[in-house]
């Protein structure tokens, strides 16, 4: 389940994997427009692998203003239309319309001065959780936390926000550590070292 030097074995599948893995996959992520961009391509990902969404994210950075989130809101019908004839992007309507709809959302929320970052680092209290886990089999789809903020999330209004998109987005944005223990990164990024909580991964 790794590879020869122990990393996650994933990363092994390309060159664009391994650098996201070594570079990105597990970082802390508290910038707004970067969150948003994490849950934005995680929600695309629904239904489809995670590779074909890395090797389009420069095209979703294009046709979504580089995910800044005041522009994004103010995309209007025209602006759907032409992101649908986007070769760039996954050409799905839904998950096109429920990007537009969570930026205004959010847009809504910085004026009552609530963030993004701050209601999803709220569920870890503020400091990522390092898991533990000997094998890839062991991690998790989704877990008690990840469900409680898909459900928040729905209930602001947010769409795409399902307990397994916020896991793997909780994992992208830093907010759990979820290397395997004999990946190099695990350590690197604070798991053993008593930075944020080292949780014991299961039997």
């Amino acid at each position: 389940m790794t590879d020869g030097d122990g990393r996650c074995s994933w990363a092994a599948s390309s060159e664009q994997m391994a650098a996201y893995h070594d570079l990105e996959w597990g970082v802390p992520v508290r910038d707004e427009n970067q969150l948003f961009e994490r849950l934005t391509l995680e929600g695309a990902q629904a239904g489809l692998s995670w590779s074909l969404i890395l090797a389009k994210r420069e095209g979703y950075r294009r046709a979504f203003a580089h995910f800044d989130t005041a522009a994004v809101a103010r995309f209007d019908d025209p602006d759907l239309e032409r992101l649908m004839a986007d070769a760039g992007i996954v050409r799905n309507r839904l998950k096109i319309g429920s990007t537009l709809s969570n930026a205004r959302l959010l847009e809504s929320l910085h004026q009552s001065g609530e963030s993004l970052t701050e209601i999803l680092w709220s569920f870890v209290d503020g400091a990522t959780v390092h898991n533990a886990w000997a094998t890839l089999g062991d991690l998790p789809a989704t877990t008690a936390v990840s469900a409680a903020m898909s459900k928040h999330l729905h209930r602001l209004g947010f769409r795409f926000v399902g307990p397994t998109t916020c896991y793997a987005t909780m994992q992208a944005a830093g907010l759990v550590n979820d290397h395997v223990t004999t990946c190099p990164r695990w350590r690197e990024l604070g798991g053993g070292a008593g930075g944020g909580r080292t949780v014991r991964s299961k039997p």
